[in-house]
């Protein structure tokens, strides 16, 4: 529906029209507007429609697109889209220095600006994009900027709700707190409990680490073989929980039973690592013990198996426009109430929560990857998924590793390269690197995605088949 033709025309006609007629007097005549736009693809064909759409018209108003990569369009996959090809060759850092010009007066962004950019002239925007907590802020923020002659700012919004922007705004209103601190003893409390498990053993941990722990240029094949000879012993006594609890209780509650057991060890598990990775950043633990169990358990979570149980989602190939209709909701402004004191949640009690039940692919819905990770991601984030995933196509050694290997095979190349583009790129979406390199659950789910589409993209593309290499 978002980027359905007569979607785009409609809203593009209120944005322009608006535009035109209430902001580009303001500011003695320089105001500027900003359109929020969902994805990558939709700010490629906002900027479509808005040229068109201006130039039908014969305003006196140029465009500026900002997103980062190759855009693939989603209907003719012969054509791609870049910043620079889209502006006339202004991209990168150039941009905010062009559009603070008088020769331009909108930008329309996906995932860039909405943050950090400071443009004073910047009057209006122009929101199609969902909002929330501090994106929220940190997005609509971008207005505040004080210069001579600006007296009031505007927000037209497709698609937010007043009241979640209201209190998306009110935690840092006045005065905000981070509410329970966290206790650097709860790292210790957490690793009794994994200890009283029994599923790993303090001279396994021990055993790991040297190895793990050993200078890269003395490394060897055998290293990584002997790591996860080591591991795959702790993944046997997670598997034989169920094989304890038999002999004391029916199939039916044995099943169950083990399963609550694995899944609380496997969230004290996540829990741990979470709260080392943080809390050390700040807290000198000096103690090797942690240090080590940390490292051993980022490895022993990627192995861990996973619930046999779970709802089954399915989805229809294809979702199909039939109504639309735009209705304006309301106007006016969101006031902020002096006198409340908005608090943030520290980290307290840890390594109590299940994981969903649910395990759900990056490339069908975001939100429900939402769902099954507690994590709050929007559309736009998938697209930095694409670029990895455009990039690791192009690398000639994983295109080399793909013709020579099966799938299963080329895990072992394309897991280790996976990890060094989202180094990379860590810059251009801070929480999906964080959630990939600390969680391997959800690392698992992403390198499991990608690996077969970049396989299958690889062996399918023209000129890369077992006779063209061959040739």
């Amino acid at each position: 529906m978002t980027l359905h033709p007569h979607s785009l025309a409609q809203k593009t006609e209120i944005m322009v029209e608006h535009f035109h007629q209430s902001t580009r007097h303001r500011i003695g005549g320089k105001a500027k507007a900003m359109v929020v736009t969902s994805s990558r693809l939709a700010a490629v064909r906002y900027k479509q429609s808005f040229d068109k759409y201006i130039r039908e018209k014969g305003y006196p108003i140029k465009t500026l697109v900002a997103f980062s990569g190759q855009v693939t369009d989603d209907v003719d996959a012969s054509k791609t889209y870049t910043e620079g090809g889209m502006n006339d060759g202004i991209a990168g850092r150039e941009l905010p220095e062009r559009f603070g010009s008088d020769e331009f007066q909108v930008l329309l962004v996906a995932e860039k600006f909405q943050t950090g950019f400071d443009q004073p002239l910047l009057h209006t925007m122009y929101v199609d994009k969902k909002l929330e907590g501090v994106h929220a802020v940190q997005t609509l923020s971008r207005l505040n900027r004080t210069h001579p002659g600006k007296d009031d700012t505007f927000v037209l919004d497709f698609v937010n709700d007043r009241d979640e922007i209201l209190a998306a705004f009110s935690d840092y209103y006045e005065v905000t707190s981070v509410g329970d601190q966290a206790d650097p003893q709860q790292m210790y409390a957490l690793q009794a409990s994994l200890d009283a498990f029994g599923v790993y053993r303090a001279d396994e941990v021990t055993a790991f680490c040297d190895v793990f722990f050993k200078p890269r240029l003395t490394q060897s094949a055998s290293d990584h073989a002997q790591m996860n000879s080591i591991i795959d012993r702790a993944v046997a006594r997670f598997a034989a929980l169920r094989d304890e609890l038999r002999t004391s209780m029916p199939d039916a509650e044995c099943r169950q039973a083990k399963e609550e057991a694995q899944e609380e060890f496997r969230a004290k598990l996540h829990a741990f690592r979470s709260l080392y990775g943080f809390l050390s950043q700040v807290i000198p633990y000096e103690d090797t013990d942690l240090e080590k169990l940390y490292a051993y358990t980022r490895y022993l979570l990627s192995k861990l198996p996973q619930r046999a149980s779970g709802p089954v989602y399915d989805f229809d190939d294809e979702v199909s426009l039939k109504f639309f209709r735009l209705q304006k909701i309301s106007e006016g402004e969101i006031p902020l109430q002096p006198g409340s004191v908005g608090q943030l949640p520290g980290p307290t009690a840890v390594g109590t929560g299940l994981p969903h039940d649910a395990e759900i692919e990056l490339s069908r819905l975001i939100d429900l990857l939402n769902d099954r990770f507690g994590t709050d991601f929007k559309p736009g984030d998938q697209l930095f998924l694409d670029s990895v995933r455009e990039q690791a196509v192009a690398d000639e050694g994983l295109r080399q590793a793909a013709m020579a290997n099966t799938l299963d095979n080329f895990k072992y190349v394309f897991a280790k390269a996976l990890e060094g583009l989202f180094i990379d790129r860590m810059e251009q979406n801070e929480d999906i690197f964080s959630r990939f390199m600390g969680d391997a659950d959800f690392q698992r789910v992403v390198e499991e995605t990608l690996r077969k589409q970049v396989y299958d993209q690889i062996r399918t593309q023209p000129g890369t088949g077992a006779a063209a290499t061959t040739a």
